[in-house]
């Protein structure tokens, strides 16, 4: 008798799992904008290619020239740089879980892959994540740089979901994106990450390097398949910069840092991964420094290992999805318009 109870407790608990058990139950927060945000991110603040003030945080090559120009809009200015933060990122096992807009769940009618972390037979790990994009003008919406024309404006929106891109979790229509893949697929170009690792653990990653996501992995596939997953926050991490990669290969996103920044955004197919910066915001806001007092940071650029950072960052069941927010790199000319 004994067996057979145990026979009919397994196949109940198959019948009455739920649907989404790999994915767990939709969790999130809205960050509160004073308390949840990095706002040190913002800064080095320069002004004709010099520091205005630094506040101990990384900062690219700014243009030398202290005057600019634009034609469109006729402007004669000084060249200014900041760090503005401009977009937010989901990356979940849970499809549709809006977890930047306090768990809420959307159902569209038509199911999406759920997410998980499997361990493969020779003990490592790889993980399949869904991912959303959000415009989060942070500071046009909290009015922080009132009527500053170099601001983005707009309001918060969800601007993209992985789970309606028939690209997101299939490994051969994501080379679309990336055909470059094929060049890249050799011991050569893996063995450069390593460099790449080192390049943004004491700075920003190569540019040169494009298919590296330094200590995190590769860029490539574009999707939201981590082979060599090593933690949740690693993994995370390394889709939240596949996705922004994703955005500006399908031109959805455009750069605006450097010469070419000055007098507005323009198209840049392939990211520049020095022009971003990120801080989490869930499940635990990245927002205590680490660090000395001359040099603490609660961001990090792109590629930059997730040890520190990612120690108590996540936990069981509340703690096993993510919010990021994306400080991009700002150039501008600033100036009366003729």
């Amino acid at each position: 008798m004994k067996w057979l109870l145990a026979v009919f407790l397994m196949v109940t608990s198959v019948i009455f799992a739920p649907a989404n058990a790999a994915g767990g139950k939709c969790v999130g927060k809205f960050a509160n904008p004073i308390t949840d945000i990095c706002w040190s991110c913002i800064f080095p603040l320069t002004i004709g290619g010099h520091n205005l003030y630094r506040g101990g945080q990384e900062d690219n090559e700014n243009p030398s020239d202290i005057l600019c120009s634009c034609a469109v809009p006729p402007i004669i200015g000084i060249q200014t740089g900041f760090w503005e933060p401009v977009r937010r990122l989901d990356v979940t096992r849970k499809p549709y879980c809006l977890v930047s807009l306090g768990g809420l769940e959307l159902d569209l009618g038509f199911k999406a892959p759920e997410g998980e972390v499997r361990i493969k037979e020779d003990g490592t790990k790889n993980s399949f994540w869904q991912a959303h994009w959000y415009a989060d003008p942070l500071l046009y919406i909290l009015d922080i740089m009132v009527e500053h024309p170099c601001v983005e404006t707009g309001d918060y929106d969800v601007g993209y979901m992985t789970e309606i891109d028939p690209l997101w979790d299939d490994d051969e229509l994501s080379v679309l994106l990336n055909p470059d893949v094929f060049l890249l697929s050799n011991p050569l170009a893996v063995a450069a990450c390593a460099g790449d690792c080192v390049k943004s653990s004491t700075g920003f990653g190569s540019n040169k390097l494009f298919w590296c996501a330094g200590c995190n992995g590769v860029m490539y596939p574009m999707n939201g398949r981590v082979g060599s997953h090593v933690s949740l926050v690693q993994a995370s991490s390394l889709v939240a910069q596949r996705m922004t990669a994703k955005m500006h290969r399908q031109l959805l996103t455009h750069g605006t840092a450097g010469e070419k920044g000055l007098c507005g955004a323009y198209v840049q197919p392939i990211m520049q991964k020095d022009q971003y910066k990120y801080t989490m915001l869930y499940p635990v806001p990245q927002t205590k420094k680490k660090g000395s007092s001359e040099d603490s940071k609660c961001c990090q650029p792109f590629g930059r290992t997730t040890s520190v950072m990612g120690a108590g960052r996540s936990y069981p069941y509340k703690g096993e999805d993510f919010s990021y927010e994306l400080f991009r790199k700002k150039n501008c000319c600033l100036g009366p318009i003729l």
